[in-house]
């Protein structure tokens, strides 16, 4: 039975027009009446110097006849008119009491108010309330003061598990990164661990497996909170649009997924020892996109693709997925939803979001055992090109008609990932999930990085000359010629983003440049290969890609170089 939440979750703020709430969770073995209370806070509206709030707390402890809620900002939020609260600030410290009509709070009881705020930079939302001094929207045991959770312990289901964690510094990337000249200025970030195959889970020869990665997270944790990021990827047909990053498994091998790879990871993770850690899991990347892109009577269509639609094995994987691992307490299962290039699109932004759903309820699993999703996953999409908007034109054409963007609603991946998520919601998913956007290589710095918008000659010309991507086309997904690392692993960066991660570690290819044997089920793509002159997805451009790669997930020294050298921002 898929797990459930027993408390208010919180969301992050969105962005202008939408809603968002910041509480955090509990245990599920926790009863909502053993957490002394709970703070709604919800940004009803936001724009570029100020927003509204609207607060609700619920009173679960005794009866009262007066209260006083308090926060604190980490920004420079100040707080104007407000309504059914008395509102005091000093500093970013934020007190609210009831007026003299509504004092009154019983035992279940709520109460609302709200308020107007104004900000500049980003309005990050706070992460702790307190209710006449205790702490609300997690148990403390009937009133008293927390011990933090040690090794072994189970902690408080948490919002945002990046959210005052250490996150687990995988000690093979780090080693690899370490010894390449220069390296050791990033090899302390934390990256994916990626179980890419049923013999990863115990380790492939000197490897670390699962337990090793679990029992060295514990190492790192010591007495404080720390996420691990798991990146769970070995469906049966595996990336049907892409040779490089094919499986073990073959498309009708749904029960040996099932029972080979995720029943065993499942058993692992539930193990009390891990208790203490969150973990983080990113579920199935490049899979749920293609039943809706490359499938059908679209030129982007593969034969492999149409037959992962037609045997529902995509779905059934991912739902079963999200069951066994969202039945662990302190997993945390982010599903992976492409990137702007991808689904950015009036015809597939809607209905990925609908597969989304479908996938997220099959075998067992509902919304609740989706705690957000991630974008960007393995690839180089932009995170925010400031040098136009979707809005922009040149002598009165849309940025939209230029040959880069093509029609797509979504120039960089923060606008897609804030939007995409507020379409989630739509279709049924859990108004607090929370997206993550790897951003391992899409910094796109170095000389190449343009200082201004481009020419107006015509749009093009302006986009083009603007743009930070510079990759050929937007399809283009291997190893990318000129890509740097991106933004440094993050927690709540901004509104509706649980995190900035680098889910794909920086110098692991992403498959090689010409055919290798091997034993791990990877295929030769010719999106790999410089020379190859590209496909309907890259809309037949050349691949971009840089030479001499080696097989997906192994060690690319002089793709790592580059990255370093164009990262933004700079090392």
């Amino acid at each position: 039975m898929s797990r459930t939440r027993t408390a208010l979750l919180a969301a992050l703020a969105l962005v202008a027009g939408a809603a968002g709430t910041a509480i955090a969770a509990v245990p599920d073995d926790v009863g909502a009446k053993a957490i002394p209370c709970t703070v709604d806070y919800k940004v009803q509206n936001q724009w570029s110097t100020g927003f509204t709030t609207a607060v609700t707390i619920t009173n679960n402890s005794a009866a009262k006849s007066s209260w006083a809620v308090k926060w604190s900002y980490a920004g420079n939020q100040q707080v104007g008119n407000g309504w059914n609260a008395r509102i005091t600030q000093s500093g970013t410290s934020v007190t609210a009491a009831n007026e003299t009509y509504n004092g009154t709070l019983a035992t279940g009881g709520s109460v609302s108010f709200g308020f107007n705020a104004t900000y500049s930079g980003t309005n990050a939302l706070p992460t702790t309330f307190t209710l006449d001094g205790v702490t609300c929207n997690v148990d403390d045991g009937g009133g008293g003061p927390t011990t933090p959770p040690g090794p072994g312990t189970p902690g408080t289901k948490v919002d945002n598990p990046y959210s005052g964690a250490k996150v687990y510094v995988n000690p093979e990337w780090s080693a690899k990164a370490a010894a390449e000249p220069g390296g050791s200025r990033i090899s302390n970030q934390p990256t994916g661990v990626w179980l890419d195959r049923i013999a990863a889970i115990e380790g492939v020869g000197s490897a670390m497996g699962l337990r090793d990665h679990l029992d060295e997270a514990l190492r790192q944790k010591g007495s404080d909170q720390l996420a691990i990021q798991l990146v769970i990827y070995n469906l049966p047909g595996r990336d049907c649009a892409a040779l490089a990053s094919n499986g073990e498994l073959g498309p009708t091998e749904i029960d040996r997924y099932k029972t080979e790879y995720i029943d065993p990871i499942a058993a692992i993770l539930a193990d009390p020892k891990y208790a203490s850690l969150r973990i983080v899991t990113t579920v199935e990347i490049d899979s749920l996109p293609n039943l809706v892109t490359n499938t059908g009577s679209r030129p982007t269509a593969t034969p492999q693709c149409d037959v992962m639609k037609a045997n529902g094995n995509y779905v059934k994987g991912v739902g079963y997925a999200l069951n066994k691992l969202g039945d662990v307490a302190n997993v945390y299962n982010y599903v992976d939803a492409g990137h702007h290039g991808w689904i950015g699109w009036d015809d597939n932004f809607a209905a990925s979001a609908t597969t989304f759903k479908e996938a997220a309820t099959a075998e067992g699993a509902t919304v609740n055992d989706v705690h957000g999703f991630i974008t960007n996953t393995a690839n180089y999409s932009a995170l925010k090109e400031n040098n136009f908007t979707i809005n922009s034109a040149v002598n009165g054409t849309s940025v939209r008609e230029s040959d880069w963007v093509d029609w797509n609603r979504y120039v960089d991946e923060l606008s897609f990932a804030q939007a995409f998520r507020n379409q989630l919601v739509s279709v049924g998913f859990n108004s607090n999930i929370g997206m993550l956007i790897d951003t391992s290589r899409n910094g796109w710095g170095g000389s190449a990085r343009p200082t201004g918008p481009g020419a107006t000659t015509n749009v093009n010309t302006y986009v083009d000359g603007g743009r930070y991507d510079r990759r050929i086309h937007i399809g283009n997904w291997c190893n990318q010629s000129g890509a740097g690392l991106g933004e440094r692993p993050q927690a709540s960066p901004e509104a509706g983003i649980d995190a900035y991660v680098w889910m794909k570690p920086p110098g692991e290819s992403d498959g090689s440049s010409q055919f290798i044997e091997n034993d791990e089920g990877k295929g030769f793509d010719r999106m790999c290969d410089p020379t190859y002159t590209g496909n309907p997805r890259n809309g037949n451009n050349m691949s971009g890609a840089l030479p001499n790669s080696p097989l997906s997930g192994h060690w690319f020294s002089a793709q790592f170089q580059q990255l370093m050298q164009n990262a933004y921002p700079a090392l």
